[in-house]
């Protein structure tokens, strides 16, 4: 991958609601495969594996910042199961960035991560393969030009990493689908009867599905689909440090793409995590006592969304200035979803847990319960 020149076009970011990893990172790419140079790598593959790595988990001496947080060894397995003859499935709660770091390596991978399958109950195996456009099939046959690819034949087409979002959600003939792409490589196109009946994967095609392990309205996978693909859970955040890291760094570069010039305070974002946590789990961080945890699932991504909200909250009507109000009034939204239970929980969580609490901001978080329904 070549530094970007004048020639390049470059896109305009401050018009972009979310620039794809490969955009948004692009110097930082272009850094990393000028420094690999000539080093072998997976064939396709734009940086080496040690530079995905570094890509994904951060190298300050390159300046290269982490935008994953994740054991070494979880990473180095996902990326060296991108360069076997199998797919990649991620599996984990919702919430646990498993989107996120499918982007990231197709971002570095190959350069393009906008090739995604979104799984739903209606997708069909025209949106994942291909279509045709049925003005030029009736005028001119089944031809390159009335063949519309859909994401897997670019991907095998272009020798580029394809994205399948929530593959469980799919129904099963949906999903098996792949079988034979993963098991072949080979995609069969019956319409034509020419030479392009048959589609070969180029080198650097691969896929990377994610799943998620507690939604509703989910499908099993076939033991056959199962056997083409190698497993990795992407576990939650452990270390309340590295969730509160991951959370200011994101929702600070949320809210400057926003136009607005503040961050949320730690003591506030230490406060909204402990509690994401504790409801999470069912146990308090001071003594370990059990409660009963809410239904919602509240993820860091939750929780970027909730300090995200609370900074715009209160830079358009409380002059900028972040409070425990703000935090409050935006946690509802994530935290009362799924069952009226929960706000009883959160009742519980509050008059227990949070009104004990003496020190730094939990005493103006605990006055902010006025704003429970």
């Amino acid at each position: 991958m070549a530094k970007p020149t004048s020639a390049d076009p470059i896109p305009d970011l401050a018009h972009l609601q979310r620039p794809a990893a490969e955009i948004l990172h692009a110097q930082e790419l272009a850094d990393l495969a000028a420094a690999d140079g000539n080093a072998p790598r997976p064939g396709g593959w734009k940086l080496t594996p040690r530079s995905v790595l570094r890509f994904i988990l951060g190298d300050p001496a390159r300046g290269i910042a982490a935008k994953f947080v994740g054991t070494q060894s979880f990473i180095e397995r996902c990326i060296v199961a991108l360069a076997t003859n199998r797919g990649l499935m991620l599996v984990g709660e919702p919430g646990t960035a498993k989107s996120y770091l499918s982007e990231l390596l197709a971002a570095a991978i190959s350069g393009d991560s906008t090739l995604i399958i979104q799984g739903s109950a209606g997708t069909t195996e025209d949106a994942i393969k291909y279509s045709w456009n049925y003005a030029l099939l009736l005028a001119s046959g089944p031809t390159d030009q009335a063949l519309v690819p859909a994401p897997l034949y670019r991907g095998m087409r272009d020798g580029k990493l394809v994205r399948f979002e929530e593959i469980t959600r799919c129904p099963l003939e949906i999903q098996d689908t792949l079988l034979s792409i993963l098991s072949d490589r080979v995609m069969a196109i019956p319409e034509r009867e020419d030479a392009g009946r048959t589609l070969y994967a180029q080198i650097g095609f691969n896929v990377i599905a994610t799943a998620n392990t507690r939604d509703r309205g989910v499908n099993e996978m076939s033991a056959a689909l199962k056997r083409r693909l190698n497993f990795e859970t992407v576990q939650p955040i452990g270390k309340l440090e590295d969730e509160m890291a991951l959370v200011e760094r994101e929702s600070t570069r949320l809210l400057q793409r926003a136009g607005i010039p503040l961050t949320v305070p730690a003591d506030l974002t230490e406060v909204l995590l402990t509690t994401f946590q504790e409801l999470r789990t069912g146990k308090t961080g001071d003594d370990g006592k059990a409660m009963e945890p809410l239904s919602t699932v509240l993820s860091t991504a939750e929780a970027v969304s909730v300090a995200y909200a609370a900074g715009l909250h209160a830079y358009f009507y409380s002059n900028g200035h972040v409070t425990a109000d703000h935090l409050m009034q935006s946690l509802l939204g994530s935290a009362i979803k799924d069952s009226a239970d929960d706000l009883k929980r959160l009742q519980h969580y509050f008059h227990h847990v949070v009104k004990p609490r003496k020190r730094g901001r939990w005493p103006e978080f605990y006055e902010a319960i006025k704003y429970l329904p």
